[in-house]
C-alpha cells in the first residue's frame, strides 16, 4: 500500500483534500504531529472533508517516531532542493512519500539525513511550491501509474 506521509501539516482543507486523494487511491495517510489543528469531527467538517472514515490514518507523536519505525524503509521526500525530479525515481508498492508543513516545507536536517531520496515536482522559475494537495496528487498518481494503477479501476 501507498504511504503518504504529512509531516506537521498546518491546514485542515489541505488534509482534508489530501484524504479525499488517500481514499480515492487505497493509499494510507500518516500524520505526523504536532498539527496545526486538531482532528475533531468539527474540524473536519469544516474543511469538508467526509473521506476520514475510508482512509487508513496513522498518527505519530512526532517525526522521531515515525522514522525509528519506517527510516529504513523506502522513502521519497518532496523537497524544491532537491535535483532530481519525482519522475526519475521508482517507487515501490509501499513506498513512504514524505511532504512538508505548507509553511516551510520539511525541515533542512531531514532532507540533508535523507539526502538521496530527495526529489521535486518541477515548476516555473520564481515559484516557491505548489499547494501540498496538489503535490500530493501528482507524486501519488506518478506512483501508482509506475505499478500499473494496482486495485484501481
Amino acid at each position: 500500500m501507498l504511504n503518504i506521509v504529512l509531516v506537521e501539516p498546518e491546514i485542515p482543507q489541505n488534509a482534508g483534500n489530501i484524504a479525499r486523494t488517500c481514499a480515492c487511491t487505497g493509499s494510507r495517510l500518516h500524520l505526523i504531529e504536532p498539527m496545526g489543528f486538531r482532528p475533531t469531527e468539527k474540524n473536519l467538517k469544516r474543511a469538508g472533508c467526509n473521506y476520514w472514515n475510508d482512509v487508513d490514518i496513522v498518527r505519530w507523536p512526532y517525526l522521531g517516531a515515525f522514522l525509528e519505525a519506517h527510516g529504513e524503509d523506502e522513502l521519497h521526500l518532496f523537497t524544491g532542493a532537491a535535483s532530481r525530479t519525482y519522475t526519475e525515481v521508482a517507487y515501490g508498492p509501499d513506498a513512504f512519500l514524505l511532504f512538508g508543513r505548507e509553511s516551510r516545507g520539511l525541515d533542512a536536517d531531514l532532507i540533508e539525513r535523507f539526502a538521496d531520496e530527495c526529489v521535486r515536482i518541477p515548476m516555473g522559475a520564481g515559484l516557491d511550491s505548489l499547494n501540498v494537495s496538489n503535490a500530493v496528487a501528482i507524486a501519488a498518481y506518478e506512483a501508482l501509474r509506475q505499478q500499473d494503477f494496482p486495485g484501481l479501476s
